[in-house]
């Protein structure tokens, strides 16, 4: 997250996308996920305007749904317009919601001088809460952090903040991560997240073998952690492996999606799909 603040009342934020290196749909349940930022990023420039508008347009909720709810939750002071650049492809897996969210609310309330990263984390949860309808606090942690991020529902070193939502509770961490090269490759087919994760938490409520899936999932997280602070970049790829087909098994996959991890296969110590998935990356 990166703060500029010019005259004439306009502030501008930027925030980096995200990619989940294992634990994804898992963490909604409270459940460990690994997620590293990474180099794309959402700007977000905030200034005076006679109207609410997004990149000198009418702002409308429908078209405009993060940025209209981090209104909601960070904003009670006279019309704004907010200007966005984006680097990040929408709906890939790579956080562009959460990097939206986080950038708006870092330069609504740097406005006021009351930029501080825990409250732009907590605020940026609660609008992806608002939206998706179900929400971990993954992405918008790792938003505003940046580099490595642990979530677990267990305390550990390296806690930079704690956030709870009903009876599920995420302890989030710094996470150290040696240097590694990751290919991320786009399907260029748009998933939206919320009907994913509503999905897999019906098939969850349903079925013990998902409710297994899940479990595993938590627990790939955290050995891949373990790899990664040992620098095991093998033990590291046959997780994400089998992450991958556990994500399968969640009704997430998309056929391309195991093309491309099919094609990694020989070539790369492993491969898995990224974020919500259903397309993407």
């Amino acid at each position: 997250m990166r703060t500029k603040v010019w005259r004439g009342s306009m502030v501008t934020c930027s925030a980096p996308g995200k990619m989940i290196l294992l634990g994804e749909h898992a963490v909604v349940f409270g459940k460990p996920a690994l997620a590293l930022a990474i180099s794309l990023r959402i700007t977000s420039s905030v200034s005076n305007s006679n109207e609410y508008s997004v990149n000198g347009h009418p702002m409308k909720k429908r078209h405009h749904a993060y940025i209209s709810a981090s209104l909601d939750e960070a904003w009670n002071g006279p019309p704004i317009n907010i200007d966005t650049y984006s680097e990040i492809p929408s709906g890939s897996g790579l956080g562009s919601s959460a990097a939206v969210t986080v950038s708006c609310i870092a330069a609504m309330l740097a406005t006021k001088g009351k930029l501080e990263p825990e409250a732009v984390a907590r605020k940026a949860f609660e609008v992806e809460s608002v939206v998706q309808g179900r929400a971990s606090p993954t992405d918008t942690s790792t938003s505003t952090h940046g580099h490595g991020v642990m979530v677990s529902p267990d305390e550990m070193d390296g806690i930079l903040w704690r956030i709870a939502k009903g009876d599920r509770v995420w302890n989030v961490h710094h996470c150290d991560v040696p240097p590694l090269a990751f290919v991320v490759g786009h399907t260029g087919i748009h998933a939206a997240t919320g009907p994913l994760v509503a999905k897999v938490k019906k098939l969850v409520d349903s079925d013990e073998d998902a409710k297994k899936a899940v479990d595993r999932i938590g627990e790939i997280a955290l050995e891949g952690a373990d790899a990664l602070r040992r620098g095991d970049k093998r033990r590291i790829g046959s997780l994400m492996t089998e992450d991958h087909r556990l994500l399968n098994q969640l009704g997430v996959g998309h056929p391309l999606l195991d093309k491309f991890v099919e094609v990694c296969r020989g070539i790369s110590y492993g491969a898995k799909l990224t974020g919500a998935g259903g397309g993407g990356s």
